[in-house]
């Protein structure tokens, strides 16, 4: 429950930066809650996590702007795309591997995405980040 207030204050008081990187934070604490639920038999457990997972996934895939993005944003989208069936298989077929590649390239899109906001300019990363926290009315959960 604790948890549960503080995503929230966490995402309310957030800026567009700040907002995708908590999406890519909360992607993979259910990637791997997945992965703990996959090796210990908990079917429903494994199941809820990866659902969670594809809202997430989900969620940044609708985010992207494709007219401002280019060529990033369509090889975003296919990436998302590719994590989406990745994690369907994983939970279908019991692979453990799938979600393990999963966590891995969210964890690459998440350290790019922490260190971008570190190099590039302030305004340019806001300015894309707007336009993914201004989506289409998508919502996610904890």
């Amino acid at each position: 429950m604790a948890k549960d207030v503080y995503l929230e204050t966490r995402v309310l008081t957030a800026d567009p930066v700040e907002l995708i990187h908590i999406l890519y934070e909360h992607a993979l604490v259910q990637i791997r809650s997945a992965r703990t639920a996959l090796q210990a038999g908990d079917i429903a457990g494994r199941t809820k996590a990866i659902g969670k997972a594809l809202e997430v996934v989900g969620e940044l895939e609708g985010s992207l702007d494709h007219n401002a993005g280019g060529s990033i944003s369509q090889n975003l989208a296919r990436l998302y795309q590719y994590m989406r069936r990745r994690l369907v298989e994983g939970n279908v077929k019991k692979q453990g591997g799938a979600l393990a590649e999963v966590e891995s390239l969210m964890q690459t899109l998440d350290e790019g995405w922490s260190a971008m906001r570190h190099t590039e300019s302030p305004r340019a990363i806001s300015s894309y980040a707007a336009s993914a926290a201004d989506s289409d009315g998508h919502s996610w959960s904890a």
